[in-house]
Parts: C-alpha cells; sequence; structure tokens
C-alpha cells in the first residue's frame, strides 16, 4: 500500500520562498508519476505542477511557470516543488497525489482522474 506524506508548508511573506516535499512510501518510487495540487478557501482544486517517472515529461500551470520548480529525488523516494516569487494567490493546502503508472499528462484534470493516491495536504499561507 503506497503512502504519501506531504510536508514543507507554512507561513511566508509575498516574494518569499518555500520547497514541499512529497515523500512515497510502500511502492516502488521509480514506477510513480507525481502531482501537485492546491485548493484555496473557498475555490475548486487545480493542478500545480506534475513530473512523469522518468522525469522526462514534466508540466507547470501557467500561474506558476517561471516561479515554481518540481524535481525528484530517486534516493530519498521524495518530489520536491520548489516555490519562490511567492505570492498571496499561492495560499492554499498544497496536496501531492502519486500515479502508479508513471505517468504526467499535459491536463490535470485527467492526472487528478488517473491518480491513485493523495496525500493529506500541507497548508501554505502567503500573507504580509
Amino acid at each position: 500500500q503506497l503512502q504519501i506524506v506531504e510536508s514543507g508548508g507554512g507561513l511566508v511573506q509575498p516574494g518569499g520562498s518555500l520547497r514541499l516535499s512529497c515523500a512515497a512510501s510502500g511502492s516502488t518510487f521509480e514506477d510513480l508519476g507525481i502531482g501537485w495540487f492546491r485548493q484555496a478557501p473557498g475555490k475548486e482544486r487545480e493542478g500545480v505542477s506534475c513530473i512523469s517517472a522518468t522525469g522526462r515529461a514534466i508540466n507547470y500551470a501557467d500561474s506558476v511557470k517561471g516561479r515554481f520548480t518540481i524535481s525528484k529525488d530517486h534516493a530519498k523516494k521524495t518530489v520536491y516543488l520548489q516555490m519562490n516569487n511567492l505570492k498571496p494567490v499561492d495560499t492554499g493546502v498544497y496536496y501531492c497525489a502519486a500515479d502508479t503508472f508513471g505517468r504526467c499528462p499535459d491536463s490535470f484534470a485527467v492526472l487528478a482522474d488517473i491518480a491513485d493516491y493523495w496525500g493529506q495536504g500541507t497548508q501554505v499561507t502567503v500573507s504580509s
């Protein structure tokens, strides 16, 4: 049984940075496609970024391109989301999702449908 645990959230001022971690256990990490989603209060969940099992496919939402970077550390079985130049609109609960077929599709809606496992989320608050 795959388990996913997010960490690294917190309170940061606008313009600041955070690095979120998504640690996976109980399955073959190398086979997993991993995606990050977020949900702000009163808003629908939206896709942020994903990375395929091989790392060759990476996708970002337009709203975070140039500011967020996703990466994989196979030794630590962890996917990171480096978030720079954070804005108040980035506030929300950030969730990690895993696809056991290793995919990172162009559509985050598709990724949300195909993801097999989800973490509990980590809160990110960007405020002065």
